[in-house]
């Protein structure tokens, strides 16, 4: 009798689905303040990872209720069309409309599966601007440097509460001021006519709270970040931040996102991007936990990039790889990574466990120090746009992955990882200076480090494996190897025991899976002398297992190291003298 209700009725059924994401979303990100007062360390990287799979759970969810809800018209292209219509009617005056339209798109595609993105039934393009979206009343503070520099930042913290105390509220405000007064003279800034914006929302991951804001210096925005720590004695400002860089390696894609409450996401997104101007609107997104919907903004901008461009995708240049095939749009920032069909030996790895390596680093603590990525299904490409060599590689290396549509002269690609590009480091070495050699030798080893501080082991260290941002820090993006740290066993070579051991190309004693030896790693590492000699002198702790066993121990006794995401030079307690 209602049958004209069918639509509807499953709309809300969509609708009903994302409430219930945001809702959870939103309690499991505002409890970060809590834990933070408590130095729940574990309990905020815990709630960070279960919020990711929030989404998860709720599309996959609502995909079962649809499916039984529709029956035999689930694939009805009719039914999704009046679905799509209504739900974008009941949505139109959300203020988290763009999140609502993507968490549509996921269910859709969940439900309809091996489909590519079809604009008829699905929110490819955005429905109109999210920017008209505006909280009643502002989303930050307002603050005049009328009195002193001193007087306004602690005005500032005193609008930050928490339920603990400051370990030394005086202290950190002289530091901050201190610092504050020295950035503008650098500037040349009378800083009595600036002006401050700060959000009210405070920004919470791992064991930092991160105060965010904007300085107006001659009408432009500048960052104004405060780190604050918490430890046995109370909380305090570990450093004051106000350069584009230091603020942006806090937001980078290589980090874990942030726990942050916000009612509208685009004005927050928006207030970041006056900040840091050459992020995308995606990455920020994804900065604050609405990943899918920074993949969503992505998929839009490559979308109208394809339009704007001519070139040709290409094969990326660099090493190739035994597990990947690589390729790129030289005018586009990103690489697409394709899943061979066979892997090059010695590789020993199932597609299975690829995948199953991308998916740990998604909801791993990736530290700064591993990139993140999207992963496609379905992509279609024109095929026009494809240089010859590349499509014969893509042929030849993945067939199943690659369908030929002649008719349409599309590509289809199955599955595909998207990253930002970098530069291959052992490619940058090749005609980098003296100085640049060191900083990013030194970055390789603090790369290293810092991702076995989260208990992740790379795996393959080959430079080739590694890559130097635009801001030249040094990132890992080969996952194919990397395993926990704590699950290998890390040993020194046995003596030999006669010459033909010493020379032997194969080794005289039991060698065990997991079993790695860091002295061997001097060999073949680095083959460049200079450079191996930079790399000895700043990490020759690497070539010994007792860097590696340490750490191990570290780790198994619930440690969470401590790994900064700006410079530790920056830091108060490196600045000035400790009390």
């Amino acid at each position: 009798m209602f049958e004209k209700l069918i639509p509807y009725d499953a709309s809300h059924i969509i609708l009903a689905a994302y409430s219930s994401y945001y809702r959870r979303f939103k309690r499991v990100t505002r409890r970060a303040r809590i834990r933070f007062e408590h130095r729940d360390w574990h309990g905020i990287q815990q709630d960070a990872v279960k919020r990711q799979l929030i989404y998860r759970d709720e599309v996959g969810n609502c995909k079962e209720e649809l499916q039984a809800f529709l029956g035999d018209q689930a694939g009805d292209r009719d039914i999704w069309r009046d679905i799509k219509k209504i739900y974008f009617e009941e949505i139109s005056n959300f203020n988290t409309r763009n999140i609502a339209e993507t968490f549509y798109n996921s269910v859709f595609r969940h439900s309809n599966q091996n489909v590519s993105a079809d604009s008829e039934l699905m929110f490819v393009y955005s429905t109109g601007s999210y920017y008209y979206y505006k909280s009643r009343n502002p989303i930050y503070h307002t603050f005049d440097f009328t009195s002193s520099i001193a007087a306004t930042l602690e005005r500032i913290l005193s609008l930050y509460p928490f339920d603990t105390y400051y370990e030394d509220l005086a202290r950190d405000v002289e530091r901050m001021a201190k610092v504050f007064s020295e950035r503008m003279h650098q500037l040349n800034v009378d800083w009595r006519y600036l002006r401050l914006e700060v959000l009210k929302s405070v920004f919470f991951r791992n064991k930092g709270a991160y105060i965010v804001g904007r300085l107006y210096v001659h009408d432009s925005p500048i960052p104004f970040v405060i780190p604050l720590l918490n430890r046995a004695k109370g909380i305090f400002v570990d450093a004051l931040l106000l350069d584009y860089k230091d603020v942006s390696s806090i937001f980078s894609y290589h980090r874990s996102y942030f726990l942050v409450d916000t009612d509208i996401v685009s004005e927050m997104v928006l207030f970041l991007q006056t900040i840091l101007p050459t992020k995308n609107l995606g990455e920020l997104y994804s900065s604050i936990g609405f990943e899918k919907h920074g993949k969503t903004v992505f998929y839009r901008d490559f979308l109208r990039h394809l339009i704007r461009s001519e070139d040709k995708f290409v094969v990326a240049p660099g090493i190739k790889g035994m597990v990947m095939s690589v390729f790129t749009l030289p005018s586009y920032n990103v690489v697409f990574k394709l899943i061979k069909d066979r892997f090059d030996p010695p590789k020993k790895v199932t597609e299975k466990q690829v995948k199953e390596k991308y998916e740990l680093v998604s909801q791993h603590d990736r530290v700064g120090r591993m990139t993140d990525c999207h992963n496609f299904a379905n992509l279609r490409f024109d095929k026009r746009r494809f240089h010859p060599d590349l499509l014969e590689e893509l042929l030849k290396v993945a067939p199943s992955k690659v369908i030929i549509n002649e008719a349409a002269n599309e590509i289809e690609i199955k599955q595909l990882y998207v990253e930002k590009r970098m530069i291959p480091l052992n490619i940058y070495l090749e005609t980098a200076t003296e100085e640049e050699c060191r900083h990013v030798i030194n970055e390789y080893g603090n790369a290293i480090k810092e991702l076995c501080a989260v208990n992740i082991f790379p795996g393959d260290l080959l430079l080739k494996n590694f890559g130097v941002t635009r801001l030249n820090r040094v990132v890992f993006y080969d996952y194919d190897e990397i395993g926990f740290l704590t699950d290998y066993n890390f040993r020194r070579l046995p003596d030999p025991r006669d010459d033909e051991d010493e020379f032997s190309s194969t080794p005289n004693f039991h060698v065990g899976e997991n079993d790695i030896f860091p002295e061997e790693f001097l060999n073949f590492l680095i083959g460049d002398l200079k450079i191996r000699s930079i790399f000895t002198e700043l990490h020759g702790d690497l070539f010994s297992p007792k860097f590696w066993r340490n750490t191990q121990k570290r780790l198994r006794k619930r440690e969470i190291i401590d790994v900064y995401p700006y410079r530790t030079e920056l830091r108060f307690e490196q600045r000035f003298d400790i009390d």
